[in-house]
């Protein structure tokens, strides 16, 4: 079996934030190998509250954002540049291995 070392981000934000087409956008332009986004049902925040009104749930849900690429040079001017516009402490990022052909 093969691998190849990766960089992996997750980014925390919400619908609320409008910060998600922006972000799709910039690491799109920059080729980055692979991106998913994840709508959540729920979450807590920073405000350590837990809320699950129909209000929340149709116009502020939590969102991650997840990305990575072979190049960890990429990944991290990506994340010089993403964390100039996202809050400190919802960017989280590590080393993994991806499965790859022989």
């Amino acid at each position: 079996m093969k691998t190849l070392d990766i960089l992996v981000v997750r980014i925390y934000i919400t619908e609320a934030s409008h910060l998600l087409n922006k972000i799709i956008d910039y690491l799109k332009n920059d080729k980055i190998s692979g991106l998913s986004v994840f709508r959540a049902i729920a979450g807590i925040g920073e405000s350590g509250n837990l809320s699950l009104s129909l209000l929340d749930l149709s116009l502020n849900l939590p969102i991650t954002v997840e990305f990575f690429d072979y190049n960890k040079d990429k990944v991290l001017r990506a994340l010089e540049h993403l964390h100039q516009f996202i809050n400190p402490g919802h960017i989280i990022f590590w080393d993994a291995k991806v499965i790859v052909t022989d």
